[in-house]
């Protein structure tokens, strides 16, 4: 009975975990939601003196650098790269430059770049920073940077280039972290963000561009950074806009987050896909050690989007819908959530059920064949083969009863006669008209057409 039910648990077991597994669709939607827009704006107030005039006061276009942030906590707890916030966290002075020559261009017009970057050196500036996350519903939020991690150079980004930022909100969507150090070269690897050439593209809407989008990878090395800081290496696609994403696992866990690309040498200096960095997982914990973050903080987003998204890839749709809607309550027009939603209100018609079908035609057919075979078993369970008729009657001590039970017309007609045999018709039988009296231990054998 032990060995038993010991064998049952072992066969239920890889079910179970069967049951557990999600799809990576699954996942991916589950992610999307926590991933948001990082922007550093840097706008600025230009006092110019062009030759030969006066000064002029000119507000020249914003320098604006874009990244990705994920919710790490619903809290409003939000991480991302040092380097995407550093321009309105710390302006460095290469910016002010920036807007002075060019505001020195937008005044004075076209100098020689002797004369340019003289009129750009004596111009007054004063620099106004902001920084901005978007959701992907299009909700502005200004967050506060409470840790920086400032990388180690501008042309060397290091393994810590991390900034944690603080918004005012809750029951955000989150993400959770992953143990970078269970992976492996090879292991699937998605990255989550706001690519440059999405963000700027001309042929999409601003809903669109707000959308955090999903490249697809591998994991292809464990490098070290200039400073020794450990690195994932991966081919998954990434560009300027991509920096601070989250680099999630088939199950939609954090396996770290996107720190630098690598560029082509020369002239264009284009950035040489296949070769991007990724800060593990690990180190993110460790940066998070001594502050505020709950890392276990239950999302109430969570909950009921990861409910909705559960019973919709199961197909109950109607549940599904009522989780949806508590999810959009509680976070409203999220594309994502809007799309699903709108798919499970109008489901795919189911598709036609070949494998119940067979299972049902194979069930019936075995049922027929028994209940034939039962039928048959039945009708022929007492009959007896001549050559064990034979063997009976030279075998036994006492001869078997021979009973030849054919009509009398069949009887009449036929020129065969057992030896030994009594002739009784049918009717006889059915009626009771003649009555056989033969011991119980006889055996007895009718012939009959």
């Amino acid at each position: 009975m032990r060995l038993w039910f010991t064998g049952a648990l072992l066969l239920l077991l890889p079910a179970t975990a069967a049951a557990a597994e999600i799809s990576v669709q699954e996942a991916l939607l589950r992610a999307k939601p926590a991933v948001a827009l990082v922007v550093a704006e840097v706008g600025s107030e230009v006092i110019v003196t062009c030759p030969g005039r006066g000064e002029k006061l000119v507000r020249p276009a914003p320098f604006r650098e874009t990244g990705t942030g994920w919710f790490v906590s619903p809290s409003g707890w939000m991480l991302t790269n040092a380097h995407v916030v550093s321009p309105a966290h710390r302006p460095p002075t290469w910016v002010a430059d920036q807007q002075a020559r060019r505001a020195v261009r937008e005044a004075c017009g076209e100098l020689p770049p002797e004369t340019l970057a003289a009129t750009a050196t004596r111009a007054r500036v004063k620099l106004d920073p902001s920084l901005a996350v978007i959701l992907s519903n299009g909700v502005r939020l200004a967050p506060a940077v409470t840790k920086y991690s400032l990388p180690v150079a501008a042309e060397s980004m290091s393994g810590r280039d991390l900034a944690l930022l603080k918004l005012d909100a809750a029951d955000m969507p989150t993400l959770r972290l992953a143990d970078s150090s269970n992976t492996q070269i090879g292991d699937k690897l998605h990255i989550l963000g706001f690519p440059g050439v999405v963000l700027s593209h001309e042929l999409l809407n601003a809903s669109a561009k707000v959308e955090a989008s999903v490249t697809t990878g591998a994991i292809s090395g464990f490098k070290e950074d200039v400073t020794n800081q450990p690195v994932i290496q991966t081919d998954a696609p990434a560009a300027w806009g991509n920096s601070g994403g989250p680099a999630v696992s088939s199950r939609g866990e954090v396996l770290g987050v996107v720190t630098f690309v690598s560029v082509a040498g020369g002239d264009e200096g284009g950035i040489v896909q296949g070769f991007n960095f990724v800060i593990p997982s690990a180190a993110v914990r460790e940066f998070l050690k001594g502050t505020d973050v709950p890392l276990d903080e239950p999302s109430r987003f969570n909950a009921a989007w990861y409910a909705g998204l559960g019973a919709y890839f199961s197909g109950d749709y109607t549940r599904a819908s009522e989780h949806f809607a508590e999810a959009d309550r509680l976070i409203p027009k999220l594309p994502d959530v809007r799309r699903v939603t709108a798919e499970a209100k109008n489901p795919p018609p189911k598709p036609f059920p070949w494998a119940t079908v067979a299972v049902v035609v194979t069930v019936a057919s075995l049922g027929a064949y028994a209940g034939m075979w039962g039928l048959s078993w039945r009708r022929n369970r007492y009959r007896i083969r001549p050559s064990e008729v034979m063997r009976l009657l030279e075998t036994s001590r006492e001869r078997p009863i021979i009973l030849d039970v054919r009509d009398g017309a069949t009887y009449a007609k036929s020129p065969v006669r057992i030896p030994d045999s009594r002739h009784i018709t049918p009717q006889e039988l059915e009626t009771g008209v003649t009555r056989l009296e033969i011991e119980p231990t006889r055996v007895v054998v009718a012939y009959c057409t």
